[in-house]
């Protein structure tokens, strides 16, 4: 714990940074989809995930502005990963959906980042997986953005 009884010390934010820095390095070269930008790829997930999608609410799921997000998408939708196709409540705007093509590439990079983890975790012991498992809640309450303290939160 830091000195003031909050949070981690520095010297266990800066392991934990650089050993999840480290694995999705890892992770990105065992998929061997060098093609995919990281934000292309969450992209895509993102429209497979909440799809389809009018471009202006994946680029606030996204966190980016619109315009970062047609850079992004239109590679996509080069490469056939992504569809557009009208909207049939409003005429002006598309929905984007990924195509049959971007569900099995997005299958194949979970498949292929899922087997090495799955290597990798029989390096661990018994008790080694176990903590690891238990940490894994902890883990998932780190990729919450927002700043309130998870223990002045409702647990839902």
């Amino acid at each position: 714990m830091s000195a003031d009884g909050g949070g981690l010390s520095a010297e266990a934010v800066v392991r934990l940074r650089l050993a999840i820095g480290r694995l999705n390095r890892q992770l990105v070269r065992a998929s061997g989809d060098q093609d995919l930008t990281s934000a292309q790829l969450s992209a895509l997930a993102r429209v497979e995930q909440h799809g389809p999608l009018r471009l202006g609410e994946l680029a606030a799921r996204e966190g980016v502005a619109v315009p970062s997000m047609v850079r992004t998408v239109a590679p996509l939708v080069a490469d056939g990963l992504i569809a557009k196709t009208p909207d049939p409540q409003d005429g002006r705007s598309q929905l984007l959906a990924p195509t049959g093509h971007g569900r099995d590439t997005l299958a194949r990079i979970r498949r292929e980042r899922t087997a090495l983890l799955a290597r990798r975790s029989t390096r661990l012991s018994p008790e080694q997986c176990r903590a690891l498992e238990a940490a894994l809640p902890l883990l998932e309450l780190l990729l919450d953005e927002s700043d309130t303290p998870a223990r002045q939160r409702p647990i839902a």
